[in-house]
């Protein structure tokens, strides 16, 4: 395991993004969809920043990994768990199912790939 300093930064970078756009913004697109976009970006550089995998194998291992907490959210995991009043796991977490969700995590790991094959497309030419 060696740390990539690349990712630890865009990682740390994405997690203040993240916060303040938590603490900040209570409702419309920044919060709801392009917060969830960039969440399935976070939860892949950080992996990244710490493990040597293939792109396209985490990308669809962070999509289907999103994609789950969200069909949790459908079935109402926190009130499950009687969480449902924890602001902190609701933040985390999400609270109700939907469709754009989904949506926002895959063109976040559409972009995720892009990115990467202009990267490592740059690094063979």
């Amino acid at each position: 395991m060696k740390l990539n300093k690349t990712y630890l930064i865009i990682s740390i970078l994405l997690f203040i993004i993240e916060v303040l756009i938590a603490w900040y913004l209570k409702s419309g697109f920044i919060r709801h969809t392009f917060g969830d976009f960039l969440a399935v970006i976070l939860l892949y550089s950080i992996v990244k920043s710490f493990l040597d995998i293939n792109s396209f194998k985490l990308a669809i291992y962070v999509l289907v990994f999103a994609f789950i907490i969200e069909f949790l959210q459908l079935a109402n995991i926190l009130k499950a768990f009687n969480l449902e009043n924890n602001n902190l796991i609701k933040t985390i977490l999400g609270s109700t199912f939907q469709i754009s969700d989904l949506v926002a995590y895959t063109l976040g790991i559409i972009t995720i790939l892009i990115i990467e094959y202009k990267i490592c497309k740059l690094w063979i030419t």
